[in-house]
Protein backbone atom coordinates (compact mmCIF):
# COMPACT_ATOMS: atom_id res chain seq x y z
CA UNK A 1 0.00 0.00 0.00
CA UNK A 2 1.17 3.28 -0.69
CA UNK A 3 1.55 4.62 3.30
CA UNK A 4 4.28 1.61 3.35
CA UNK A 5 6.46 3.08 0.88
CA UNK A 6 9.25 5.41 1.32
CA UNK A 7 8.59 9.01 0.73
CA UNK A 8 10.80 9.10 -2.41
CA UNK A 9 9.16 6.30 -4.03
CA UNK A 10 6.13 8.20 -3.43
CA UNK A 11 7.11 11.25 -4.91
CA UNK A 12 8.43 9.38 -8.17
CA UNK A 13 4.77 7.88 -8.33
CA UNK A 14 3.72 11.21 -8.40
CA UNK A 15 5.92 13.12 -10.59
CA UNK A 16 5.43 10.35 -13.40
CA UNK A 17 1.39 9.63 -13.46
CA UNK A 18 1.35 13.77 -13.42
CA UNK A 19 4.32 13.67 -16.60
CA UNK A 20 2.51 10.91 -18.35
CA UNK A 21 -0.92 12.69 -18.42
CA UNK A 22 0.41 15.77 -20.23
CA UNK A 23 -0.22 16.41 -24.02
CA UNK A 24 2.73 14.57 -26.25
CA UNK A 25 3.91 18.09 -27.48
CA UNK A 26 4.28 19.19 -23.60
CA UNK A 27 6.34 15.72 -22.84
CA UNK A 28 8.73 16.20 -26.25
CA UNK A 29 9.62 19.64 -24.80
CA UNK A 30 10.91 18.12 -21.42
CA UNK A 31 12.13 14.98 -22.74
CA UNK A 32 14.03 16.98 -25.59
CA UNK A 33 15.20 16.58 -29.28
CA UNK A 34 13.59 13.28 -31.07
CA UNK A 35 15.89 9.88 -30.88
CA UNK A 36 15.76 8.05 -33.59
CA UNK A 37 17.40 5.04 -34.22
CA UNK A 38 16.99 2.33 -37.15
CA UNK A 39 13.98 4.47 -38.49
CA UNK A 40 12.22 4.40 -35.36
CA UNK A 41 11.51 7.14 -33.33
CA UNK A 42 10.96 7.06 -29.48
CA UNK A 43 7.70 7.89 -28.35
CA UNK A 44 8.04 11.15 -26.67
CA UNK A 45 6.11 9.76 -23.44
CA UNK A 46 8.97 7.31 -23.17
CA UNK A 47 11.88 9.61 -23.77
CA UNK A 48 10.52 12.05 -20.97
CA UNK A 49 10.11 8.81 -18.28
CA UNK A 50 13.38 7.86 -19.43
CA UNK A 51 14.64 11.30 -18.75
CA UNK A 52 13.66 11.39 -15.61
CA UNK A 53 14.78 7.77 -14.68
CA UNK A 54 18.36 9.01 -15.46
CA UNK A 55 18.22 12.10 -13.36
CA UNK A 56 16.85 10.36 -9.91
CA UNK A 57 18.31 7.12 -10.13
CA UNK A 58 22.27 6.96 -9.06
CA UNK A 59 22.82 3.41 -9.72
CA UNK A 60 20.81 1.15 -11.32
CA UNK A 61 20.26 -2.70 -10.16
CA UNK A 62 23.22 -4.91 -11.50
CA UNK A 63 25.37 -2.15 -9.50
CA UNK A 64 24.07 -2.58 -6.36
CA UNK A 65 24.00 -6.11 -3.97
CA UNK A 66 21.52 -8.27 -4.50
CA UNK A 67 19.16 -7.65 -1.85
CA UNK A 68 18.90 -3.74 -3.28
CA UNK A 69 18.16 -4.42 -6.81
CA UNK A 70 15.78 -6.89 -6.06
CA UNK A 71 13.99 -3.97 -3.85
CA UNK A 72 14.73 -1.50 -6.73
CA UNK A 73 12.97 -3.33 -9.48
CA UNK A 74 9.78 -3.83 -6.34
CA UNK A 75 10.01 0.01 -6.36
CA UNK A 76 9.39 0.41 -10.19
CA UNK A 77 6.93 -1.68 -10.25
CA UNK A 78 4.89 0.26 -7.69
CA UNK A 79 5.86 3.44 -8.96
CA UNK A 80 4.86 3.00 -12.58
CA UNK A 81 1.74 0.36 -12.30
CA UNK A 82 -1.49 0.22 -11.09
CA UNK A 83 -3.86 -2.26 -8.67
CA UNK A 84 -6.54 -2.36 -11.61
CA UNK A 85 -9.33 -3.96 -9.64
CA UNK A 86 -10.35 -7.70 -10.30
CA UNK A 87 -13.31 -9.32 -8.90
CA UNK A 88 -11.26 -11.99 -7.00
CA UNK A 89 -7.65 -12.49 -6.30
CA UNK A 90 -5.87 -15.25 -4.50
CA UNK A 91 -3.04 -16.06 -3.25
CA UNK A 92 -2.24 -19.66 -3.10
CA UNK A 93 0.99 -22.05 -3.78
CA UNK A 94 1.42 -24.95 -6.31
CA UNK A 95 3.73 -27.40 -6.42
CA UNK A 96 7.28 -27.21 -7.56
CA UNK A 97 10.26 -29.92 -7.88
CA UNK A 98 11.82 -28.08 -5.07
CA UNK A 99 9.14 -27.06 -2.71
CA UNK A 100 5.55 -25.15 -2.46
CA UNK A 101 5.66 -22.54 -5.19
CA UNK A 102 4.02 -19.04 -4.64
CA UNK A 103 1.31 -18.09 -6.88
CA UNK A 104 -1.54 -15.36 -7.45
CA UNK A 105 -5.04 -16.69 -9.20
CA UNK A 106 -6.86 -13.44 -10.63
CA UNK A 107 -10.69 -13.89 -11.70
CA UNK A 108 -12.24 -11.39 -13.28
CA UNK A 109 -16.35 -10.36 -13.14
CA UNK A 110 -18.25 -11.47 -15.68
CA UNK A 111 -16.87 -15.44 -15.80
CA UNK A 112 -19.67 -18.17 -16.08
CA UNK A 113 -18.16 -21.40 -15.54
CA UNK A 114 -14.89 -22.58 -16.61
CA UNK A 115 -12.97 -19.77 -18.01
CA UNK A 116 -9.55 -19.97 -19.82
CA UNK A 117 -6.30 -19.41 -17.69
CA UNK A 118 -3.20 -17.92 -18.53
CA UNK A 119 -0.62 -19.00 -16.28
CA UNK A 120 2.10 -16.56 -15.91
CA UNK A 121 5.86 -15.93 -15.27
CA UNK A 122 7.15 -12.54 -14.49
CA UNK A 123 10.40 -10.55 -16.25
CA UNK A 124 13.02 -9.94 -14.02
CA UNK A 125 16.30 -11.37 -15.94
CA UNK A 126 15.25 -15.23 -13.60
CA UNK A 127 17.03 -12.87 -10.97
CA UNK A 128 14.49 -10.28 -10.37
CA UNK A 129 10.93 -9.77 -9.94
CA UNK A 130 8.38 -11.52 -8.07
CA UNK A 131 4.27 -11.57 -8.32
CA UNK A 132 3.99 -8.35 -7.11
CA UNK A 133 6.07 -6.96 -10.39
CA UNK A 134 3.72 -9.09 -12.14
CA UNK A 135 1.00 -8.11 -10.84
CA UNK A 136 -0.03 -5.28 -12.36
CA UNK A 137 0.07 -6.68 -15.91
CA UNK A 138 -1.63 -10.07 -14.60
CA UNK A 139 -4.94 -7.88 -13.36
CA UNK A 140 -5.08 -5.83 -16.66
CA UNK A 141 -4.73 -8.96 -18.72
CA UNK A 142 -7.57 -10.70 -16.77
CA UNK A 143 -9.78 -8.25 -16.94
CA UNK A 144 -9.30 -7.30 -20.26
CA UNK A 145 -8.85 -10.25 -21.76
CA UNK A 146 -11.83 -11.93 -19.64
CA UNK A 147 -10.01 -15.04 -18.48
CA UNK A 148 -8.36 -15.88 -15.14
CA UNK A 149 -4.26 -15.31 -14.48
CA UNK A 150 -2.64 -17.41 -12.39
CA UNK A 151 0.55 -15.41 -11.74
CA UNK A 152 4.13 -18.22 -10.53
CA UNK A 153 6.64 -17.05 -8.56
CA UNK A 154 9.35 -19.33 -9.88
CA UNK A 155 12.94 -19.55 -8.18
CA UNK A 156 15.38 -16.81 -8.93
CA UNK A 157 19.05 -17.51 -9.43
CA UNK A 158 21.62 -17.39 -8.86
CA UNK A 159 20.69 -18.95 -5.67
CA UNK A 160 18.68 -21.44 -7.71
CA UNK A 161 20.23 -21.09 -11.56
CA UNK A 162 18.86 -22.86 -14.29
CA UNK A 163 17.70 -25.07 -15.32
CA UNK A 164 15.26 -24.46 -11.73
CA UNK A 165 13.18 -21.69 -13.13
CA UNK A 166 12.57 -23.74 -16.00
CA UNK A 167 11.50 -26.87 -14.15
CA UNK A 168 9.14 -24.71 -12.00
CA UNK A 169 7.64 -22.99 -14.54
CA UNK A 170 6.88 -26.44 -16.26
CA UNK A 171 5.67 -27.90 -13.08
CA UNK A 172 2.99 -24.51 -12.59
CA UNK A 173 1.68 -25.20 -15.71
CA UNK A 174 0.99 -28.92 -15.06
CA UNK A 175 -0.26 -28.54 -12.00
CA UNK A 176 -2.80 -26.00 -13.52
CA UNK A 177 -3.92 -28.54 -16.42
CA UNK A 178 -4.41 -31.12 -14.01
CA UNK A 179 -6.55 -29.05 -11.48
CA UNK A 180 -8.18 -27.41 -14.04
CA UNK A 181 -12.14 -27.72 -12.20
CA UNK A 182 -10.41 -26.58 -8.96
CA UNK A 183 -8.95 -23.57 -10.11
CA UNK A 184 -11.94 -22.70 -11.94
CA UNK A 185 -10.74 -22.67 -15.72
CA UNK A 186 -11.50 -25.68 -18.79
CA UNK A 187 -8.49 -27.48 -18.92
CA UNK A 188 -8.47 -27.29 -23.11
CA UNK A 189 -8.32 -23.23 -22.73
CA UNK A 190 -5.00 -22.99 -20.64
CA UNK A 191 -2.08 -20.94 -22.41
CA UNK A 192 1.19 -19.79 -21.27
CA UNK A 193 2.65 -16.72 -20.63
CA UNK A 194 5.07 -13.72 -20.01
CA UNK A 195 7.55 -10.72 -20.05
CA UNK A 196 11.02 -11.01 -21.36
CA UNK A 197 12.51 -13.73 -18.95
CA UNK A 198 9.19 -14.91 -18.15
CA UNK A 199 8.51 -14.55 -21.89
CA UNK A 200 11.59 -16.94 -22.73
CA UNK A 201 9.87 -19.39 -19.83
CA UNK A 202 6.49 -19.51 -21.63
CA UNK A 203 8.21 -20.18 -24.72
CA UNK A 204 10.47 -23.30 -23.25
CA UNK A 205 7.22 -24.26 -21.40
CA UNK A 206 5.37 -24.79 -24.75
CA UNK A 207 8.46 -26.86 -26.30
CA UNK A 208 9.19 -28.90 -23.16
CA UNK A 209 5.24 -29.99 -22.98
CA UNK A 210 5.18 -30.35 -26.53
CA UNK A 211 8.06 -33.05 -26.95
CA UNK A 212 6.76 -34.90 -23.90
CA UNK A 213 3.44 -36.54 -22.81
CA UNK A 214 0.67 -34.93 -20.75
CA UNK A 215 -1.05 -31.65 -21.61
CA UNK A 216 0.40 -28.76 -23.23
CA UNK A 217 -0.57 -25.10 -23.96
CA UNK A 218 -3.37 -23.99 -26.07
CA UNK A 219 -1.75 -20.56 -26.66
CA UNK A 220 1.58 -18.71 -26.24
CA UNK A 221 1.51 -15.23 -25.13
CA UNK A 222 5.38 -13.33 -24.90
CA UNK A 223 6.25 -9.80 -24.32
CA UNK A 224 9.86 -8.95 -24.99
CA UNK A 225 10.78 -12.38 -24.70
CA UNK A 226 14.46 -13.65 -24.34
CA UNK A 227 14.93 -15.90 -27.11
CA UNK A 228 18.89 -17.17 -27.79
CA UNK A 229 21.39 -16.17 -24.54
CA UNK A 230 23.80 -17.62 -27.05
CA UNK A 231 23.95 -14.62 -29.47
CA UNK A 232 24.28 -10.88 -29.40
CA UNK A 233 22.00 -9.42 -32.41
CA UNK A 234 22.27 -5.90 -34.10
CA UNK A 235 19.71 -4.64 -31.68
CA UNK A 236 21.94 -5.48 -28.98
CA UNK A 237 24.26 -2.33 -30.58
CA UNK A 238 21.65 -0.28 -31.82
CA UNK A 239 20.17 -0.09 -27.83
CA UNK A 240 22.92 -1.37 -26.17
CA UNK A 241 22.58 1.63 -23.23
CA UNK A 242 19.91 4.71 -22.82
CA UNK A 243 16.99 2.48 -23.20
CA UNK A 244 16.24 1.10 -19.89
CA UNK A 245 17.38 -2.11 -20.29
CA UNK A 246 20.91 -2.19 -21.58
CA UNK A 247 23.55 -4.76 -22.59
CA UNK A 248 25.21 -4.48 -19.36
CA UNK A 249 21.92 -5.80 -17.75
CA UNK A 250 21.33 -8.59 -19.95
CA UNK A 251 25.40 -10.06 -19.32
CA UNK A 252 24.33 -9.33 -15.41
CA UNK A 253 21.32 -11.71 -15.89
CA UNK A 254 22.91 -13.90 -18.28
CA UNK A 255 25.79 -14.65 -15.44
CA UNK A 256 23.35 -14.95 -12.54
CA UNK A 257 21.60 -17.55 -14.41
CA UNK A 258 24.07 -19.56 -16.63
CA UNK A 259 26.83 -20.77 -14.12
CA UNK A 260 28.13 -22.88 -17.08
CA UNK A 261 28.07 -20.49 -20.41
CA UNK A 262 27.66 -23.08 -22.63
CA UNK A 263 24.21 -24.10 -21.35
CA UNK A 264 23.42 -20.93 -23.75
CA UNK A 265 23.21 -23.06 -26.38
CA UNK A 266 20.54 -25.69 -24.25
CA UNK A 267 16.83 -24.65 -25.79
CA UNK A 268 15.70 -24.60 -22.54
CA UNK A 269 17.78 -21.55 -21.76
CA UNK A 270 17.96 -20.35 -25.28
CA UNK A 271 14.25 -21.60 -27.04
CA UNK A 272 15.43 -20.12 -30.64
CA UNK A 273 17.96 -23.29 -30.56
CA UNK A 274 15.39 -25.90 -30.82
CA UNK A 275 15.81 -28.22 -33.41
CA UNK A 276 12.14 -27.83 -34.63
CA UNK A 277 9.40 -25.96 -33.41
CA UNK A 278 6.81 -27.64 -35.50
CA UNK A 279 3.45 -28.50 -33.50
CA UNK A 280 3.73 -25.75 -31.01
CA UNK A 281 0.61 -23.62 -29.93
CA UNK A 282 0.12 -19.97 -31.78
CA UNK A 283 1.65 -17.34 -30.52
CA UNK A 284 1.36 -13.28 -30.14
CA UNK A 285 4.74 -12.07 -29.27
CA UNK A 286 5.21 -8.56 -28.76
CA UNK A 287 8.96 -6.25 -28.95
CA UNK A 288 9.69 -3.11 -28.21
CA UNK A 289 11.75 -0.98 -31.18
CA UNK A 290 14.05 0.44 -28.53
CA UNK A 291 15.06 -2.40 -26.69
CA UNK A 292 18.22 -4.94 -27.38
CA UNK A 293 15.93 -7.73 -27.47
CA UNK A 294 14.03 -7.04 -30.04
CA UNK A 295 15.57 -8.99 -32.67
CA UNK A 296 15.79 -12.05 -30.86
CA UNK A 297 12.13 -11.80 -30.10
CA UNK A 298 11.71 -11.32 -34.27
CA UNK A 299 13.89 -13.89 -35.03
CA UNK A 300 11.60 -15.92 -32.77
CA UNK A 301 8.30 -15.15 -34.37
CA UNK A 302 9.79 -16.15 -37.91
CA UNK A 303 11.07 -19.25 -36.60
CA UNK A 304 7.85 -19.96 -35.81
CA UNK A 305 6.35 -19.49 -38.68
CA UNK A 306 8.63 -21.32 -40.83
CA UNK A 307 7.62 -24.07 -38.66
CA UNK A 308 4.04 -23.67 -39.64
CA UNK A 309 2.49 -22.22 -36.89
CA UNK A 310 0.05 -19.21 -36.44
CA UNK A 311 1.84 -16.41 -35.00
CA UNK A 312 1.03 -12.92 -34.34
CA UNK A 313 3.91 -10.42 -34.21
CA UNK A 314 3.67 -7.00 -32.95
CA UNK A 315 6.50 -4.28 -33.07
CA UNK A 316 6.15 -1.59 -30.95
CA UNK A 317 8.15 0.94 -32.42
CA UNK A 318 8.75 3.58 -30.04
CA UNK A 319 8.68 1.86 -27.47
CA UNK A 320 10.90 0.30 -24.96
CA UNK A 321 11.19 -3.41 -22.84
CA UNK A 322 9.39 -3.76 -19.65
CA UNK A 323 6.47 -1.11 -20.69
CA UNK A 324 3.78 -3.04 -20.43
CA UNK A 325 3.99 -2.69 -16.43
CA UNK A 326 3.86 1.31 -16.66
CA UNK A 327 -0.04 0.60 -16.70
CA UNK A 328 -0.53 3.46 -14.12
CA UNK A 329 1.88 6.11 -16.14
CA UNK A 330 0.94 7.47 -19.41
CA UNK A 331 -1.17 5.43 -22.24
CA UNK A 332 1.50 3.26 -23.80
CA UNK A 333 1.93 0.23 -21.67
CA UNK A 334 -1.85 0.31 -21.32
CA UNK A 335 -2.18 0.64 -24.96
CA UNK A 336 0.52 -2.35 -25.56
CA UNK A 337 -1.30 -4.45 -23.20
CA UNK A 338 -4.85 -3.90 -24.71
CA UNK A 339 -3.26 -5.77 -27.88
CA UNK A 340 -2.34 -8.11 -26.14
CA UNK A 341 -5.50 -8.57 -24.16
CA UNK A 342 -7.32 -8.66 -27.75
CA UNK A 343 -5.05 -11.09 -29.15
CA UNK A 344 -6.12 -13.61 -26.14
CA UNK A 345 -9.47 -13.27 -26.61
CA UNK A 346 -9.78 -14.50 -29.48
CA UNK A 347 -6.81 -16.84 -29.05
CA UNK A 348 -7.47 -18.71 -25.48
CA UNK A 349 -10.48 -16.71 -23.92
CA UNK A 350 -12.63 -18.19 -27.45
CA UNK A 351 -11.26 -21.77 -26.52
CA UNK A 352 -13.36 -22.10 -23.26
CA UNK A 353 -16.22 -23.85 -23.07
CA UNK A 354 -15.46 -25.67 -26.96
CA UNK A 355 -14.36 -29.06 -25.44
Amino acid sequence: MATHRPLQDKVARGVMRAVGALPPRVQRALGGRPTRIDGQELHPEIQVALRLLRLTTARTFEQLPLSQGRAQISAEAWIFGDRLPVARVRDLSVPGPAGPLAARLYRPSGLDGPSALLVYYHGGGWVLGDLESADSACRFLAVHAGLSVLSIDYRLAPENPFPASVEDAVAAFRHAARNAESLGVDAHAIGVGGESAGGNLAAVVAQVTHAEPGPSPAFQLMFFPVTDLSAKRPSYRLFSHGFFLTEAQMDWYRGHYLPDPTDALDPRASPLLADTLAGLPPAYIAVAGFDPLRDEGEAYARQLEEAGIPVTLRRHSGLVHGIINATGVGHTGRGALLEAADALRSGLTALAGRS
